[in-house]
């Protein structure tokens, strides 16, 4: 009883004073506006799930259709079994391919890495991974490394 007071107390004030109904838009800084009331993004992606991959990638491709291409900057960082996504040929236990999926994302700007100790521990054939993929020395690294840059934070 006590927080839903709290709650609705803040909720009032925050309508008092405008608050409540600030767009996106309206909240970026000059020159970052992007498409759809946003604003302009840098973005990792953390994926190290193979069977999650896909929805993954489908998350990027909706992420830059509502930003748009030029609005965004993605930067998607793959290692343990999410890594396997950007090895041509690989399937999910759904079957699903990632090969093209990749190559359309990168043609609209998106960037793939791949963790070195994943390639290593996993024995991956480095002929096999994706041509659009970049080879990083650690993906657990690399994320906290963009994250210090000011890329936000997203895992599906």
């Amino acid at each position: 009883m006590m927080k839903s007071t709290v709650r609705m107390a803040a909720l009032a004030g925050m309508a008092a004073l405008g608050l409540a109904s600030v767009s996106a838009q309206a909240a970026c800084p000059p020159g970052q506006e992007a498409q759809n009331g946003y604003c302009k993004q840098k973005v990792v992606y953390h994926i190290n799930d193979l069977n999650k991959a896909y929805g993954a990638l489908r998350n990027v491709k909706n992420h830059l259709n509502a930003l748009g291409d030029k609005n965004v900057e993605i930067i998607v960082v793959t290692h343990s079994s999410g890594a396997f996504a950007m090895v041509d040929g690989k399937k999910d236990k759904k079957g699903h391919t990632f090969t093209d999926r990749i190559a359309s994302l990168a043609n609209r700007g998106v960037k793939f890495t791949i963790c070195a100790n994943t390639i290593r521990g996993k024995k991956i054939d480095k002929n096999k991974i994706n041509e659009n993929v970049e080879i990083i020395p650690s993906g657990v690294a690399h994320v906290a490394h963009l994250q210090q840059q000011g890329y936000l934070y997203v895992k599906p």
